[in-house]
């Protein structure tokens, strides 16, 4: 039988929420603890802040079990087995990961846990943070990060690659391992700095992959080869693997872009010139504004043409499909530059709300009201139903029947057939 274990999340964002959701469907009994009042009372509800899949049906049926629950005060952590710390870590001066939030937390539970407790940090956090939040806290703490795609989170904690357990303790090593017990993955025991180190490293090779298929894109298009097949080709060799071999507008999000600072900032301080990823970060922002010219010839006829008061609509703005997070999003970063060019933009994301902040992008409900009297439309986020709209109507609202796809999504020939001028990346 499996041990049931009291626990506590500190955080309840993607991670945090999240975790509190599959840890409560694992069995253990689970108090959530936020400092936003209202997000907390929403919760507990079940009224789910974000755009998670699967999430808003763990949260309602283990709050009804009596397994989950949500509050303001850390107090209720006092008799936990173990707490999970699942606080923001955004990037701060100079590159490095702004730890204010984590801190805070760790203060507080230093007078609020039992001294049997273990802490478990999920939260991306330099390397040496689990061994100075050991000192800090005068308790046993584990590096325990974690591996959530948004949008597949409840997914990838349920049924995730591997899981990686960083402890010098053994009972806290024990403890932290008994939180997963019944998934199906490989528990990796590591030291504390090789398990921090392990999340800055996966997320920066992702990054390093990305950037090298959009330079890849690149040079299909100036050699006259098509990327979608070099890529396939190299996606069926198993030491290369297919995910991350699309090319799209850039990668951000709230993970790749300040993992890789806070990488390359450890890597300076180390006395390590860590080049190659240097490089990629470099090739990310060139890769906005290589769309921004392909917008401008797709719509003027030339790289170097002027948007000014030129419509455009824009097929997305989430950094990612499946998920409402705006955050470095690339589609609008791609955004302000056409807007600083002139051009007046009109966007539509079936994950955004109206209140969300788009700058100058004037957000419409439908995608018929994008296309309605465009030069062009440019599709930036790979939502799957943008295959599915009604684009021989589309050719007919708008003014200049031609799309711009900066993810690969839709079908060329489909694209002609209903009217439509088809420009992708990499794509003969």
């Amino acid at each position: 039988m499996r041990e049931r274990l009291r626990a506590g999340v500190v955080g309840a964002g993607y991670v945090g929420l999240t975790s509190a959701a599959c840890l409560a469907e694992l069995g253990h009994t689970v108090t959530c603890v936020d400092v936003d009042a209202e997000k907390v009372e929403r919760l507990r509800e079940a009224e789910i802040p974000i755009h998670e899949p699967g999430l808003p049906e763990l949260v309602q049926g283990n709050l009804a079990a009596g397994r989950l629950a949500f509050t303001t005060e850390h107090a209720a952590l006092r008799d936990a087995d173990v707490v999970l710390l699942c606080l923001p870590t955004p990037t701060g001066q100079g590159g490095t990961a702004d730890l204010s939030a984590f801190d805070a937390a760790v203060t507080t539970l230093r007078d609020t846990v039992s001294p049997g407790c273990v802490v478990v940090i999920k939260s991306t956090v330099p390397v040496g943070t689990t061994e100075r939040a050991a000192t800090a806290l005068g308790h046993p703490v584990v590096s325990n990060p974690e591996f959530l795609r948004e949008g597949h989170a409840v997914h990838d904690f349920l049924h995730p690659d591997r899981i990686v357990i960083g402890a010098r303790d053994e009972r806290a090593r024990a403890v932290a391992t008994a939180l997963y017990a019944g998934l199906d993955a490989p528990v990796l025991h590591t030291d504390p700095a090789s398990a921090e180190l392990a999340k800055y490293a996966s997320n920066a090779f992702l990054a390093l992959k990305v950037s090298y298929v959009n330079e890849l894109a690149e040079l299909c298009e100036r050699l006259g080869a098509d990327v979608t097949d070099v890529t396939g080709t190299m996606g069926l060799d198993e030491r290369i693997g297919s995910a991350f071999l699309s090319p799209g507008p850039g990668w951000g999000g709230s993970c790749l872009p300040k993992d890789t600072r806070a990488l390359l900032h450890a890597a300076a301080e180390a006395g390590v010139d860590f080049t190659v990823l240097a490089d990629a970060v470099t090739a990310n922002a060139r890769q906005l504004d290589r769309v921004v010219a392909k917008v401008r010839q797709a719509v003027t006829g030339a790289e170097d043409g002027s948007l000014s008061g030129v419509r455009l609509g824009l097929l997305g703005l989430t950094f990612k499909a499946g998920t409402d997070d705006l955050r470095e999003s690339p589609a609008l970063a791609i955004a302000a530059r056409l807007a600083a060019e002139g051009a007046q933009l009109t966007g539509y994301d079936p994950g955004v709300r109206r209140a969300a902040d788009l700058g100058e992008v004037q957000l419409v409900d439908e995608p018929s009201l994008v296309a309605k009297d465009a030069a062009g439309l440019v599709l930036l986020t790979e939502w799957p139903e943008f295959r599915d709209l009604d684009w021989p109507q589309l050719a007919q609202l708008a003014e200049k029947a031609t799309v711009v796809d900066c993810r690969n999504l839709l079908d060329p020939g489909e694209l002609a057939e209903a009217g439509f001028t088809y420009s992708g990346l990499g794509r003969c």
